[in-house]
């Protein structure tokens, strides 16, 4: 009895694991499809159901980033997955590419879903173009979850020797020939985050969505920038999650889940004494 006991425990232990990896995020067709989004044919997947939950990834990436977190919040959510311009499954060879387009393609994309508004979670690049949907759109954005992301390409955004080590790739580059499809588009994407992206404190002011920005204590943007922007949201709280790098939602699963799940849901109150712009 006590080995039968035994399996049942590792199994049903094993089993939100299993969840987590069975499922090929970015390569699934049975939910998988393409919306005409503003000149490019931008690739999504959409899980679970509830209240729209908009998931965007990180530079270079594709949806998939959001493998771990997907199975918890589509419990609560319809989440909506999609591979960014220029990204994953969202082939785009031909345009120009900021932080600016990205965010007007994902308002696009929730009015093609005939979606009104959704709450947001954003990973790095992802955690930008969510600042900037609520600052573009803000009839678009319920709540927003920003994790590791920056409002400018200078050093002082980054951990220390960061932007050293991005200046170094950035000059090698100069003196390449990029040549096939995937070179020309690896190169776009370099360049996005070394020339952007170009918020301002001002900017920041005229969000009104209920904000939770986020990093690692040991991420790659700084903690004194992250404070910043949590300092010039109206309505933001800060979250610097222990022992994690960059990738707060895959270093600390289970508490990036409780914690945005708990903003998300419980009723926001601006503390007296919270701002200082």
């Amino acid at each position: 009895m006590k080995t039968l006991a035994a399996l049942v425990l590792t199994t049903a232990l094993a089993a939100p694991a299993l969840a987590r990896a069975q499922v090929p995020y970015d390569n699934n067709p049975a939910v998988g499809k393409f919306y005409d989004i503003n000149g490019f044919k931008m690739y999504t997947e959409v899980y679970g159901s509830g209240p729209p939950l908009l998931m965007i990834h990180g530079n270079g990436g594709n949806m998939s980033a959001f493998a771990k977190i997907v199975p918890y919040f589509a419990q609560h959510y319809t989440v909506i997955l999609a591979d960014s311009r220029s990204q994953g499954k969202s082939l785009d060879p031909n345009h120009p590419l900021t932080f600016e387009i990205m965010a007007d393609d994902f308002a696009t994309l929730l009015d093609a879903m005939h979606i009104k508004s959704a709450y947001v979670i954003g990973w790095s690049d992802g955690g930008i173009n969510a600042l900037l949907l609520a600052i573009r759109h803000p009839d678009k954005v319920i709540r927003l979850a920003s994790t590791g992301a920056n409002l400018w390409p200078t050093a002082d955004a980054f951990a220390p020797g960061l932007w050293d080590e991005e200046k170094k790739e950035y000059e090698a580059g100069l003196h390449k020939t990029y040549t096939t499809p995937q070179e020309i588009n690896d190169r776009k994407i370099f360049l996005l985050d070394w020339n952007e992206p170009h918020i301002t404190l001002a900017q920041l002011h005229t969000i009104q969505a209920p904000s939770l920005i986020i990093c690692g204590d040991h991420d790659l943007i700084s903690i004194t920038h992250t404070v910043l922007i949590y300092q010039n949201i109206p309505h933001a709280e800060l979250w610097v999650v222990p022992n994690s790098g960059h990738a707060t939602l895959d270093d600390q699963t289970e508490d990036f889940e409780h914690q945005v799940s708990k903003f998300f849901t419980e009723p926001y109150k601006d503390l007296p004494t919270q701002k200082v712009f």
